[in-house]
Order: C-alpha cells, then sequence, then structure tokens
C-alpha cells in the first residue's frame, strides 16, 4: 500500500498515466525499479518526468503517507489499489481510474449492480419525491445507488436507498476524512452503515470546486448507467452524464414541465439521445441483458413490482378520493375543500389519516404536499 501511495504522491502524474505505468510494470515498485528509456517508452512519458518518477518523496509527502497508514492502522478508513481484488471491477474499466481509493463502510461484490442518480441541489419538491421513490423501488431490487452526497437530489437518491433498506455509495469530492456538506454527517453514518463512502483524494483535502468533475467519473464509472433527474443546463449533472457517454454507459433522464428550468438538463439529454426514464422498468430493460445471469433472473422475476403495483398501504375509497388530489406540488387546505366532494370536517379528517400513514405531509401556509410516488 505504502509504495501506491508514494508513487500517487510523484507531481503531476495523473490516473491514466498512472493505470498505464501499473499494466506495464505490474506495481509501483516495479516501476521505480524500471530504468528511464522503459519508463518514457511504456508510461509515453518525457525523459525529466521519468527522472522525477525515481526522486525520493519530499518530507512532507512522507508525513502525509505515514498519517494516513496510521489512520488506516486505528481503522479510521480503509484504502485499496488497483491491484486489490475488492476494487470495484466497473470503476477499473474506465480509462482513468484512481489509483488508490478511501472508503468507510463496506463495499461487497453487490456493488457491481450499480445505478448512479444525481440532479440539481435545489431540485423542486416533485423532483426530490420522484427521486426519492426511483432510488427506494430500485435499491429494493437489488440495485445499489451510487451519488455524490450533495445537497438536493444526491441526498434523496442515498435517502431513498435507504428507506428501502438497499444499499448506497456516496463519492466525496475531498478527502475520506472530512464530510461535505457538514450538514451530512448524519446522513453519511447511515449510509456507511448499508453501504459505502468512498473519495480518491488524500486524507485532509478540502472540498474545492475543481474537485467535483474529477469525482463525476467516479461516480459514473462505479454504474451501469446515470439518471438525472433535475438539472440546469449548466448542472455539474450533465457533466456526469457526459463522462457516462465516454465510459460507455447508459444515460437516462426523467421528463418534467417544459417551463422550469430544473427539466431542461433532462429534456437535453433525452434529445441526445438519452433514454426516457417514468418508472424503474423503463431502466431496468435498459440494462438487463448488462446483468449477471442470476440478478437477470432475479429482476425478470419482479418485473410486476418494477412496474409500479399498488403500495401495500391499504387506503379507504374516501382516503383514495383526497390522495388523489394532492399532487407533488404543495396544495392549500382550501383548495381541497373547495373541490366540494366533502365537508371541511371529512377532509381534514382523511388528510389527517394519510400523513399519519406516512404518503403525505403539512408545510408552511396550512398547505399539504405528497411524500411518496404511489
Amino acid at each position: 500500500m505504502q509504495g501506491w501511495l508514494e508513487l500517487r504522491a510523484v507531481k503531476g502524474l495523473g490516473p491514466i498515466t498512472y493505470a498505464r505505468l501499473i499494466n506495464r510494470f505490474g506495481s509501483p515498485d516495479a516501476v521505480r525499479r524500471a530504468n528511464l528509456s522503459e519508463l518514457v517508452e511504456a508510461g509515453e512519458l518525457s525523459p525529466s518526468f521519468a527522472q522525477a518518477l525515481k526522486q525520493p518523496l519530499s518530507d512532507k509527502n512522507a508525513k502525509q503517507i505515514q498519517r494516513e497508514l496510521d489512520a488506516v492502522e486505528s481503522g479510521q478508513f480503509s484504502i485499496l489499489t488497483l491491484a486489490d481484488p475488492q476494487y470495484p471491477a466497473q470503476l477499473k474499466t474506465i480509462a482513468d481510474p484512481p489509483s488508490v481509493l478511501y472508503y468507510t463502510g463496506q463495499l461487497l461484490g453487490c456493488n457491481q449492480q450499480a445505478l448512479a442518480i444525481v440532479g440539481a441541489r435545489k431540485g423542486s419538491h416533485a423532483g426530490r419525491a420522484f427521486t426519492r421513490q426511483l432510488s427506494g423501488d430500485l435499491a429494493a431490487l437489488g440495485f445499489t445507488i451510487v451519488s455524490g452526497l450533495a445537497r438536493g437530489i444526491d441526498a434523496d437518491a442515498h435517502e431513498g436507498a435507504l428507506a428501502s433498506a438497499g444499499r448506497t455509495v456516496a463519492v466525496l469530492g475531498c478527502g475520506i476524512d472530512r464530510t461535505y456538506p457538514p450538514e451530512h454527517q448524519k446522513l453519511r453514518q447511515r449510509i456507511e452503515q448499508q453501504g459505502a463512502v468512498l473519495s480518491e483524494f488524500p486524507m485532509g483535502t478540502s472540498p474545492q470546486s475543481f474537485h467535483f468533475p474529477q469525482r463525476n467519473r467516479v461516480i459514473s464509472g462505479l454504474s451501469l448507467g446515470v439518471i438525472v433527474t433535475e438539472a440546469t443546463l449548466k448542472s455539474g449533472s450533465l457533466i456526469t452524464a457526459r463522462m457516462a457517454l465516454e465510459q460507455n454507459r447508459e444515460v437516462f433522464a426523467v421528463p418534467g414541465n417544459v417551463t422550469h428550468p430544473l427539466s431542461q438538463g433532462p429534456h437535453h439529454l433525452i434529445q441526445q439521445g438519452a433514454k426516457l426514464v417514468e418508472k424503474p422498468w423503463d431502466i431496468v430493460e435498459e440494462i438487463l441483458p448488462m446483468l449477471e445471469p442470476s440478478f437477470r433472473e432475479h429482476l425478470e422475476t419482479q418485473q410486476e413490482v418494477v412496474e409500479g403495483q399498488p403500495s401495500a398501504i391499504a387506503l379507504g375509497p374516501e382516503e383514495q378520493h383526497v390522495f388523489n388530489r394532492i399532487p407533488l406540488e404543495p396544495v392549500s387546505l382550501d383548495e381541497l375543500i373547495a373541490q366540494g366532494s366533502y365537508s371541511s370536517s371529512e377532509v381534514m379528517s382523511l388528510l389527517l389519516s394519510l400523513e399519519m400513514k406516512g404518503l403525505i405531509k403539512q408545510v408552511p401556509g396550512l398547505q399539504y404536499v405528497r411524500i411518496t410516488i404511489r
């Protein structure tokens, strides 16, 4: 492990060149032992950079690596290298896989059946509710949900998977010993219990804006496909989608209101050929041929569930009538009463019942909104 960290510390050595050198020489120690002409030829390097690979580490880098090794020894986090059998197989196939992955939680073989869900940090209520439902449905089927722990859609993707007792993986744009945004510390802890948190950045690295595109290639690289639920045309989610295409991954997009700015990103992707998503099976049927045979058979038996059969929560006819009139955007109590189907006291009683069943919630201004797609 130490040799991997030492080679990674060489200034200017990017993931593509690192992977090329490892593929040629087999290990960081072998790279260090190689003569200059071999390094220049195999790594497509300049003579001066090949010489830099053979230079001893600075004291600063040596101390940083020792701190990381001490942290691993004390159980703060774990480290995987490209040569480790546990290194995610999907991620290893991209052109520029991280040479080193830091992680907390557990990485399992089932993470190969992974789908990424990304989107806006300020998603609409409807978009966030749809994301939670879609993530939960896919996680319940056995997919690992990958996202970036960011505010908004990313957090909802993780939450949906956790609510279905499924697995989820968060990829950070900072060091593994940090949590960004900091208010997601508790969410991170729950993810670690049902999945893993990953980073390719050295311990202590702060969250910088230029780290997130780099992080996004890992999100897509871990996954069979990337689903964009809400995004503007300048969103980082579209960068993730572009990287997914470069990595030969599938791209999916959720359509929305044509007048809403957050629909522009998904609609642009659909125009470019992304698969339109309205329900989980839209995704499953597209990636079915890529899946392991046993998992494919499992999904084929679950098609009725994926297609969105009625919820196990039983509703009476009056409850169903009122629930059908509550959209994913807030609707006022006065509007619901004005529909004239029931008296005001009956409507309020039915709303309370729906709220207790976890299907709706009251928001400021005596308004109600669905919190699930049903």
